[in-house]
């Protein structure tokens, strides 16, 4: 039986199986936790074999806030259902998301009933900041959920600075977020990224590392998307 749960969200134009196997290299910093991956509600009409949370087409700055607050009730559903599957509350539930995943997972992860144990996003940004008096999500102590937010310095898509913004209007908001700034990365995680963030959701369930445990910055895993 589960003891963690930690639920991967894609980015645009991929789908779940774009990220579950980060969770096989995280396995061994965590290996009583469930990891999965949905696919996103909708297929992508810029890549017809991938799925999108929301569209993207850039027309109006509104977008993406109307795209999370559409898609949120379906992840919020999927969330439940796993949580209850496995026999967990949401003190055990970490959000990992990439690039749109990790919109969806910042403003789900920050308006649930009960804050879950982590958030972390790799190469996206906070969607509507101005809308922080809604992220209510707190634990069990009234503290709301640990965040580590990890970009490329060479992100072209979403340009590091989203990661810097990001960070302050949570501060602003009575939110602490943590962060670090992937060198030489583009719109991806490199095997640093990937260490900094099984290393991050470790300490937030509160496990030992385990002893002699080497994990390796070498490996590098580029994910890659339109937006």
């Amino acid at each position: 039986m589960a003891k963690q749960l930690v639920v991967f969200l894609h980015g645009y134009g991929a789908d779940g199986n774009d990220l579950i196997a980060v969770g096989k290299q995280w396995q061994t910093l965590m290996p009583d936790a469930a990891f999965v991956a949905p696919h996103a509600p909708e297929r992508c009409a810029e890549a017809p074999v991938g799925r999108q949370w929301f569209p993207l087409t850039m027309r109006d700055q509104g977008e993406r806030w109307r795209g999370v607050n559409a898609a949120a009730p379906d992840l919020e559903a999927f969330l439940a259902a796993e949580l209850a599957r496995n026999n967990l509350d949401a003190s055990k539930l970490a959000l990992v998301g990439f690039s749109q995943g990790t919109m969806m997972a910042l403003h789900v992860g920050l308006r649930r009933k009960f804050a879950p144990a982590a958030i972390l996003g790799y190469s996206g940004m906070l969607v509507g900041p101005e809308f922080l008096t809604d992220a209510t999500a707190r634990s069990t102590s009234g503290n709301p959920p640990p965040i580590l937010l990890i970009h490329g310095d060479q992100d072209d898509l979403i340009p590091p600075e989203a990661m810097f913004m990001a960070a302050e209007d949570l501060g602003q908001a009575n939110i602490p977020c943590e962060w670090h700034l992937s060198v030489g990365i583009g719109h991806g995680i490199d095997g640093t990224g990937l260490m900094h963030g099984g290393l991050f959701l470790a300490h937030c369930f509160r496990l030992k590392r385990p002893a002699g445990l080497r994990v390796s910055a070498n490996s590098s895993r580029r994910l890659s998307e339109r937006l």
